[in-house]
């Protein structure tokens, strides 16, 4: 099998690539810019490009059985910025994908959308794939309506989508300081003794996955005859007031907290339900939040 990991130079699409060349498939890269990481590669076939360009898109499809979509061009922080660019960069990208997928007879897609943002504000206290979607960002609006065009394209065409919903990934790789990778970001801000800015009073609830635990999910579910949506996380949750005493008790570490006011677009808790995800492709969450932080403390050291 060949596969086409749109986004392959990525926190997540450089994990993917690698646990893909391991299990034997070949892999094509397309990202608008490499590192070495990536380009090094002899087993890697790259293509450097912009997502919204069309024939580049195409020449990056020659040949493909199955495409891995993680390329997003904004985030869940500031994505209600600029609502036209997200449109422009992510949807309008993607339905350009799925047509061109249709005209190549590629029936094989694995799209990333998002368990953090799609739901909103749940009603209920473990989130299904069945809960309603209310996002209240940008971000969070244009995955979910990449999803129902991924749907309607399996509808009309024979597109054979799984639709996967990560919670929160961290783990190796995931370095920058910014405003998305709260786990990186609060190890980064204690590391250069810096102060750890959360908005709101800290008691928002997330659900934190390994970054090994979502490659697998991602690695199975490319060689699976399946379709469908399906939660990856680990099913419980922790409040940012309790991740940094996680991560203070890995670091050793006493921060500086600063509590800002809270923002209208976060989630006051998201839990996912990952039951379907675990029944369908045998998988489940082998790395618990602890060890995965000391994981990542370890690298980042």
């Amino acid at each position: 099998m060949k596969a086409l990991v749109l986004g392959g130079n990525g926190f997540i699409g450089l994990h993917l690539v690698k646990a893909l060349l391991k299990s034997g498939m070949s892999v094509r890269v397309f990202d608008n810019s490499f590192n070495g990481l990536i380009s090094d590669n002899r087993h890697v076939d790259c293509h450097c490009g912009d997502f919204s360009d069309n024939t580049k898109i195409l020449e990056a499809l020659h040949g493909i059985d199955v495409v891995y979509h993680l390329i997003s061009t904004s985030l869940p922080g500031t994505s209600n910025l600029d609502p036209v660019a997200d449109i422009e960069g992510n949807l309008i990208a993607s339905v350009n994908l799925f047509e061109n997928m249709v005209k190549l007879n590629i029936g094989k897609i694995v799209y990333l959308s998002s368990g953090g943002t799609v739901y909103g504000n749940p009603v209920l206290d473990m989130v299904s794939e069945d809960h309603p979607l209310s996002p209240l960002c940008s971000y969070g609006i244009i995955k979910s309506t990449i999803e129902k065009y991924l749907i309607m394209f399996q509808k009309l065409y024979g597109l054979q989508p799984i639709i996967l919903r990560p919670s929160n990934p961290f783990g190796p790789g995931q370095g920058h300081i910014g405003v998305q990778g709260v786990i990186a970001t609060f190890f980064n801000q204690i590391k250069n003794e810096q102060t750890i800015d959360i908005w709101g009073n800290g008691s928002a609830i997330r659900d934190y996955i390994y970054i090994s635990d979502l490659i697998d999910l991602c690695v199975k579910a490319g060689y699976s005859d399946r379709a469908g949506i399906y939660n990856a996380g680990t099913g419980k949750g922790c409040s940012l007031n309790d991740l940094v005493i996680k991560i203070k008790k890995v670091t050793g570490i006493s921060p500086t907290i600063k509590y800002n006011s809270a923002r209208a677009f976060d989630v006051k808790q998201i839990i996912l339900d990952i039951a379907r995800a675990e029944k369908a492709f045998d998988w489940s969450p082998c790395v618990p939040i602890d060890q995965g932080l000391n994981m990542y403390w370890q690298w980042l050291q």
